[in-house]
C-alpha cells in the first residue's frame, strides 16, 4: 500500500519551498467525464503539492464537485490519467481513495440523523473489541477528534437535534478522525461563525505543516487570501487557469465567469413606508427565542445578525407558522395572528425561504417547474375548479427560469441534477408563484458562487425597490453590511441591538452579537 508518512521536512527544502525533484501528490491530466451525454468536464489538468491548499474556484456548475468527486473516487473519469504520488491510480472508489489517505468534506452533509454524533463520526470505521462495538473506544476517540477541533458538541446527541452549523461541524470532523495525505473541503465553512472559522484555519495551518495537500473549494475572497497558495479556475467544465493565490479579485472573477463584475453589491433606493409586519415580545416554546420585539416595513431590508444558535433564524419560522409560540404576538397588516401556519402565512403575502434548501426548500427528485409552483397550485393561476391548468404552469415556470437565469434552462430537469446555485434559484423561483408582500431569506447564499450572488442581491434588491418588505437573514457580514437598511442583533435567543442605517458597520454588528447589553 502507498506509503503515507510522508511529513514537514521532507515535502520542503532548507528555502521553504516545495522540493521539485519530487512528483506532485496529485497529478490530473486530460480528465473528461460525461453524464448521460452531457460533458460535465473536458480534459481538466490539475496538480496537488505537498503541504499545499489548493484553491478550486469557479461558478456553480462549472464542474468543482464532479472533479473532487473524480478524485475521491465516487466517479470513474472518461478519459485522462490520475497519479497519487506518482503511482498511476487505476481502481475508483471512495472505500480505496480512503485508504490511500484522501478524505472528503462535501458541501451536502452525508450524515444519518438517526444516529448519535459519535456513531456518525465513526460510521464504516467502527472500533471492535473481541468482535463486538467497543462503544467506550467510540465515545472516547470522538471526543477527542471534538476537541481537537475545539467543537463544543455533546457526541451523544442524536444528529437529528443539532442545528445544520453543529452538523457542518461533525461533517469536518469525520475527515479528522483518521490520517490523511489529501483533505478535500467543500465549503467547509458555509455554517460557521467566524470562531468556528478561524478553528479550522488554524488546523489547516497544522496539517500543511505536515505535509497533507489540501484542496479547498470556496467562493469567499477572504478564505483564499486568509489560507490559499494557488488557485485553479474552472468554467464549463474546463481549468482555465492556474494562478497564485495573491491574484486580485477583480482578475479572479473575470477568469471565473468570462466578463467583467464591476459591482458586488447592487445600489439600493429605500423607501421605507407601511409597517407590514410587527413582533412584539415574542417568545417560542422551545426556548430559542425570549421576548423578541421587532418589525419590517414596505420599501426596506431589515438584516438579522447574530451568531450560530443565536435564535435569528427561529424568530423568522415562528413568524411562518413553523416554530410554535408561547408568548407574544404577531402582527401582519395590523392585523393579530393568532396561530400563524405555513398555509396561512403564504395567503396572507408572507414568504419563507429556509436556510437548508435540500432538507426544507426543495424536493430534490422532482423537476424544477414543480418545484417553482407547488405553494401555488391552489391559486387561480395554475388551477380551475381543481383542475391543474399545466400549460400556464409551464408557461410561468420558464418565466422565472428566465428572470433568475437557471442554468441548464430545462424546467423539466430533476432539481438534484442542477449546480447548489441553480438549486437556490429555483428555491427563490418560488417566491415569483404568489403574490407576495413580505420575503424573508434566510442565508439566501449558501453555497454559491459570486457570480450567483451577484443575482441574487439584485433580485432582492430589485423586490425592495417594488415595495416588498424584506427580512434578511444572513451569517455573511458583508450581506448584512451592504444590503440592509436596518439590522437586529440576536443574541442568546434575544435582541442585543437595532442599528440604524448609519451604525450599520463590522464593529457594532460583532460586538453586539457578543455582548451581554440588551437593546
Amino acid at each position: 500500500m502507498t506509503d503515507l508518512s510522508a511529513s514537514a521536512d521532507t515535502a520542503k527544502n532548507e528555502g521553504g519551498f516545495l522540493d521539485d525533484r519530487k512528483p506532485p501528490l496529485l497529478e490530473l491530466k486530460g480528465i473528461t467525464k460525461y453524464f448521460s451525454g452531457a460533458q460535465a468536464l473536458k480534459e481538466v489538468d490539475f496538480t496537488l503539492d505537498l503541504g499545499e491548499v489548493h484553491i478550486l474556484f469557479g461558478e456553480n456548475g462549472a464542474g468543482k464537485s464532479t472533479l473532487i468527486s473524480i478524485i475521491a473516487g465516487a466517479y470513474r473519469p472518461d478519459a485522462g490519467t490520475f497519479k497519487f504520488r506518482g503511482n498511476s491510480v487505476e481502481t475508483f472508489s471512495v472505500h480505496y481513495a480512503r485508504n490511500l489517505g484522501i478524505n472528503t468534506v462535501f458541501q451536502e452533509f452525508s450524515l444519518v440523523p438517526q444516529l448519535t454524533v459519535e456513531e456518525n463520526l465513526f460510521l464504516g470505521a467502527e472500533r471492535t473489541r473481541y468482535g463486538l462495538l467497543n462503544k467506550f473506544e467510540i465515545r472516547h476517540k470522538a471526543r477527542e477528534v471534538l476537541d481537537q477541533l475545539g467543537f463544543s458538541i455533546d457526541a451523544s446527541k442524536q444528529v437529528s437535534f443539532l442545528s445544520r452549523a453543529e452538523q457542518q461541524m461533525i461533517e469536518i470532523a469525520k475527515s479528522f478522525r483518521s490520517d490523511s495525505a489529501v483533505l478535500i473541503l467543500d465549503e467547509p465553512t458555509a455554517s460557521l461563525t467566524n470562531q468556528e472559522a478561524e478553528q479550522l484555519f488554524a488546523l489547516i495551518e497544522k496539517f500543511k505543516a505536515q505535509g497533507v495537500g489540501i484542496i479547498y473549494i470556496t467562493h469567499r475572497m477572504n478564505e483564499i487570501r486568509r489560507i490559499g497558495d494557488r488557485i485553479t479556475v474552472l468554467r464549463d467544465g474546463k481549468s482555465i487557469t492556474t494562478v497564485d493565490a495573491s491574484i486580485s479579485e477583480e482578475e479572479l472573477l473575470q477568469l471565473m465567469t468570462g466578463r467583467v463584475i464591476d459591482q458586488i453589491f447592487p445600489e439600493i433606493n429605500f423607501r421605507p413606508s407601511k409597517t407590514m409586519l410587527e413582533v412584539k415580545g415574542l417568545s417560542t416554546s422551545n426556548g430559542l427565542v425570549n421576548g423578541v420585539s421587532m418589525h419590517v416595513s414596505q420599501g426596506e431590508i431589515v438584516g438579522m445578525a447574530g451568531l450560530v444558535g443565536s435564535g435569528k433564524s427561529e424568530v423568522a419560522r415562528a413568524c411562518y407558522g413553523i416554530s410554535q409560540i408561547c408568548a407574544g404576538k404577531i402582527i401582519f397588516e395590523d392585523c393579530v395572528i393568532d396561530n400563524p401556519s405555513p398555509r396561512l402565512m403564504l395567503d396572507l403575502g408572507l414568504f419563507y425561504t429556509p436556510s437548508d434548501r435540500r432538507k426544507e426548500g426543495l424536493m430534490m427528485t422532482r423537476n424544477a417547474r414543480e418545484n417553482m409552483t407547488i405553494s401555488a397550485l391552489s391559486t387561480s393561476t395554475f388551477s380551475r375548479s381543481l383542475i391543474l391548468r399545466r400549460r400556464k404552469e409551464v408557461t410561468h415556470a420558464n418565466q422565472y427560469a428566465k428572470r433568475l437565469n437557471i442554468q441548464p434552462d430545462n424546467v423539466e430537469s430533476l432539481v438534484d441534477h442542477f449546480s447548489g446555485g441553480n438549486q437556490q434559484k429555483i428555491l427563490l423561483a418560488k417566491s415569483l408563484t404568489r403574490k407576495v408582500k413580505i420575503f424573508i431569506f434566510d442565508e439566501p447564499t449558501v453555497g454559491v458562487d459570486v457570480g450567483t450572488r451577484v443575482a441574487i442581491y439584485q433580485f432582492i434588491a430589485e423586490l425592495c425597490e417594488n415595495g416588498a418588505a424584506i427580512l434578511l437573514i444572513s451569517s455573511d457580514l458583508p450581506e448584512i453590511l451592504h444590503l440592509t437598511h436596518r439590522v437586529y442583533v440576536m443574541r442568546n435567543g434575544s435582541l442585543s441591538a437595532e442599528l440604524q442605517e448609519n451604525e450599520i458597520n463590522q464593529e457594532s454588528v460583532l460586538r453586539y452579537c457578543f455582548s451581554k447589553e440588551a437593546a
